[in-house]
This record gives structure tokens, sequence and C-alpha cells, in this order.
């Protein structure tokens, strides 16, 4: 396949305020062999009338989890590729053609394709500080482009999880297949965000955490601790660099810490926490 086809998968909800950017970013790409397929969740404002300027691939459908939905998108796609990303997402020009590149070279099954936080309030500059710390990590960042036949021997995204469905199916790929890196960047636009929209996602997805947790135990060390990944010891000079941003972002953490711990023990209950944290600090 010299030039294959490329599916995108979006699913959204009353993003009419983000989804033009990311598909006229998708419009822009320098590789042109791309359908957009957007999954939309009920929406009441104009994100399917903006969506259906870019692609006839628009559907709907009604109060499902987003693991779901981008697995419906899947099914739609004649791709022999897919690409999941979010509505508040942006693609630089060079995102499909870099890794497109890798794949060929490396005949990876999946790509990672790192991230950059966009924002000038102090949350989304605080995201920026920590995201830049995970760059490489493969613990942390995600696989979005995979091979669709990859994709269904794997049986897509985990229906059943909610959040951390981003971090299972490239980790049940990996075990098998090689999973390569992209040096292009995905701008992810967090103007809007606030603390109080933050710890409510944390909690969220805290919640719906506990089954990847049992699914996956040996990665509760890596990815269940929020403040004490190796990354930010590793990047320890980021810290002094940025006094105001690094103490801020320990401020933050240990909020994000306590709302994740409330919403964990909401799903499997004080035992359940304390089993867990055995894992999590085991040596």
């Amino acid at each position: 396949m010299t030039n294959p086809l490329i599916s995108i998968i979006i699913p959204a909800k009353n993003e009419e305020k983000n989804i033009g950017r990311l598909l006229e970013s998708i419009k822009r790409q320098t590789y042109k062999k791309i359908q957009i397929v957007l999954v939309d969740d009920g929406s009441t404002d104009k994100t399917v009338e903006i969506s259906k300027r870019f692609s006839k691939y628009v559907y709907k459908r009604k109060h499902l989890e987003r693991s779901i939905q981008r697995n419906f998108g899947a099914k739609k796609a004649h791709g022999s590729f897919l690409v999941f990303l979010d509505a508040d997402m942006e693609l630089t020009p060079k995102v499909i053609e870099a890794s497109i590149k890798v794949q060929r070279k490396t005949k990876a099954k999946a790509i990672t394709i790192a991230e950059k936080t966009v924002g000038n309030n102090l949350i989304a500059k605080i995201r920026t500080f920590e995201r830049q710390m995970y760059l490489g990590d493969k613990t942390i960042e995600l696989a979005r482009f995979f091979e669709k036949k990859v994709f269904w021997e794997f049986k897509g995204y985990d229906p059943s999880l909610t959040g951390p469905e981003d971090y299972d199916l490239p980790y049940r790929i990996g075990k098998k297949y090689k999973i390569s890196r992209c040096s292009e960047y995905i701008l992810h636009h967090e103007e809007n965000i606030t603390l109080t929209k933050l710890l409510k996602k944390k909690y969220y997805y805290a919640s719906k955490g506990a089954l990847y947790a049992r699914k996956h135990p040996e990665l509760i060390k890596t990815q269940g601790n929020l403040f004490f990944r190796k990354a930010y010891f590793k990047n320890w000079k980021n810290f002094i660099k940025n006094p105001f941003l690094g103490t801020s972002f320990i401020f933050i953490r240990i909020l994000e810490s306590i709302w994740a711990t409330a919403g964990y023990i909401s799903a499997v209950g004080i035992t359940g926490f304390f089993k867990t944290s055995v894992i999590m600090f085991k040596p």
C-alpha cells in the first residue's frame, strides 16, 4: 500500500467551539488520503452541522461511553489505518504523513503521537509543564494510530472501560506487536479547563478505573500513582528552572490525588483501596 487510506475517528458531544479547528487541521494535512468519521453523542449545538461541512461520514448516537463510540466509528472506517482523536485536539500539518513514514520504516502496528497542551490560563500552563515531562515515556504517552486489522484482532477498545481504555488497548497490542513513536505533535487545547473541571474529571475516571486496575494490576505502580512517577524525578531540573509552575503543579497534583482517591474508593470501597495501595507501594 503506497498511499493507504487513513480513517480518523472522532467522538464528540457539544463541541461546536472546538470541532471546526480540528477538522480544518485534518484538511490541512500534507497527506491527503484521509476519511473523517465523526460519531456524535446527541449534541444539542452545531457540532453535527459543522462536521457535515467536512465529511459525509457523520453518525448520531446517544449517551454511550467514548470507547463504544470509537469502536462504532472504526466499524464505519474504510481505511487500512485508524487514528483516534478528541474534539479539542488539533493536528500539526505533518502528523499523518510522519506517522505513515514511521509505520513503513518500522513495520509497527501502532504509533504513539506526542501531545502538547495549548492554553494561556494557569491550569493549562501547569498541564503543559506536566505533559513535557512525559515526552518519550511509554507508560504515559498514548498510541492513537493503529493498523485496522490489528485493532480488530484485539477487539478494539474495551467497552467496559472509560478513560483507561486509552492505555489498555496499546498495552495489549504492545505485548505482541511493535509500537513506534512519531515525532510530530498533536496540540491539545485546554484553554477552557478549570480546576473544578479537572478535579471532576479525575474523580470520574478514577471511579471507572477499578476494572482497569483489576485487569492490569502490574500497571498500578507506573500509572496509578499520580504523585511519585519516574518522569517527575527524571525531570527534576524542570522544577528548579520554573519554581512557580513546579510548585503549582505539586499543589494541583495533591488535589488531583485526593479527588482520584475519593473516586476510586466510591467504586471499590475502603478495603479495595487499601489492597490497591499495597500493590502500588510494594517494593
